[in-house]
């Protein structure tokens, strides 16, 4: 049994902070003192701690007491947090899902002796794991995510909720996205290149251009193309881009009456409550990645992973939480059972290239019931 520090009390963090205490003594911290006390009050065997992460010198001497770190604060302080914790000679998961690059925190962590596996979560994540799989075993010549979070009750004008904050979102409708094309990078505006895509329990969705790939455009520089997109229900896209293109999502702020108003902010506090996920609404994650190449034999080969996973009633869990938690925590535990001890920063394609670390992310969701289902064809 080890002792975990988790960073972060929100939905992901918490969850994952429930899942680890199957196991192990886990401390869950956050600035939020009552966010701490309500999941306390339903969680008794979990510690909580009261903690300010961008107090680095406290933030680094608190957790030296600990034997792995998990990482869940908002993206904005997830480089600089990840940093400090590596600084402190900490091993360390993280899924704070920051713009930054962290493998440009490779040389501290191997300097430092350490093991960081970052963006350890469903996308990217599990479809990094995936891919990190197979570039072991093909030739691989094409690579394709399309993932959503979804609600099940779809409510107009934007039939979507968001298990985070809405300006996190709308950072994903802002940046621009890359992806490979002919083995050259390629950058195009978010939310364009729609396509409808049908999927089994679903129906259609639609996909759009998100800036999802991050490491592997560095760490799978050989595969010539690459691509994630992100889905919604089919309509939404149209409403956002009425609202990109109207100058919503500005940061600039403008005067209204006198006073200065980021157009960004006001749009995040009107969406809060049309997106806010009820804490016991039903929503679902939906993934399919599509990988194509050259097998051992010499066959041109399909690969094909899908992923349809619901709210959990039985523990008032999540799809997103699940999805998204618990390859993280398949991570902390497979770190702390000693089957990958790598030093440098990792993120999930470079942990599951090695067969026993695939496996490991594989069972261990099986066991909390999110299954990843495989198809292939000749082609």
């Amino acid at each position: 049994m080890s002792n975990v520090i988790v960073l972060g009390a929100g939905m992901v963090g918490s969850t994952m902070a429930i899942d680890m205490a199957k196991n192990h003594e886990v401390t869950l911290a956050d600035l939020n003192k009552n966010v701490l006390d309500t999941i306390k009050s339903k969680h008794s065997n979990l510690t909580i701690l009261q903690l300010d992460v961008t107090d680095i010198v406290v933030l680094q001497s608190t957790i030296k007491k600990y034997d792995l770190v998990i990482c869940a604060v908002p993206g904005f302080l997830g480089f600089r947090t990840l940093r400090a914790i590596i600084e402190a000679e900490m091993n360390v998961v993280d899924i704070s899902f920051f713009p930054e690059n962290s493998l440009e925190l490779y040389a501290l962590a191997k300097g430092k002796n350490i093991t960081a596996i970052v963006d350890c979560g469903v996308a990217p994540g599990m479809d990094n794991v995936i891919l990190g799989h197979y570039n072991e075993k093909m030739k691989l010549t094409d690579f394709e995510c399309l993932v959503g979070g979804l609600p099940k009750v779809k409510k107009w004008p934007f039939c979507y909720k968001a298990p985070f904050s809405p300006i996190d979102v709308i950072e994903e409708y802002t940046r621009p996205a890359r992806y490979v094309e002919h083995g050259k990078e390629v950058v195009r505006e978010p939310l364009t290149d729609c396509d409808y895509v049908e999927f089994d329990g679903i129906g259609t969705l639609e996909s759009f251009n998100s800036d999802g790939l991050r490491s592997i455009i560095h760490t799978m520089p050989h595969i010539p193309n690459m691509k994630e997109k992100t889905l919604r229900y089919p309509g939404h896209v149209e409403y956002i881009r009425v609202l990109k293109e109207s100058g919503f999502f500005n940061e600039e702020k403008i005067e209204v009456n006198g006073n200065p108003i980021s157009p960004l902010e006001f749009t995040s506090k009107i969406l809060f409550n049309e997106w806010k996920l009820g804490e016991t609404e039903k929503e679902l994650t939906v993934m399919r990645v599509t990988l194509k190449g050259e097998n051992a034999n010499g066959q041109k080969e399909e690969i094909v992973y899908n992923l349809h996973d619901e709210y959990c009633e039985d523990t008032n869990t999540s799809s997103m939480a699940r999805t998204t938690g618990y390859t993280a925590t398949a991570a902390a535990n497979l770190f702390l059972e000693g089957l990958f001890s790598e030093k440098g920063v990792f993120p999930p394609e470079l942990v599951g290239k090695h067969e026993v670390c695939f496996n490991y992310f594989i069972k261990y969701l099986e066991e909390r019931n999110i299954h990843y289902i495989k198809s292939s064809r000749l082609i």
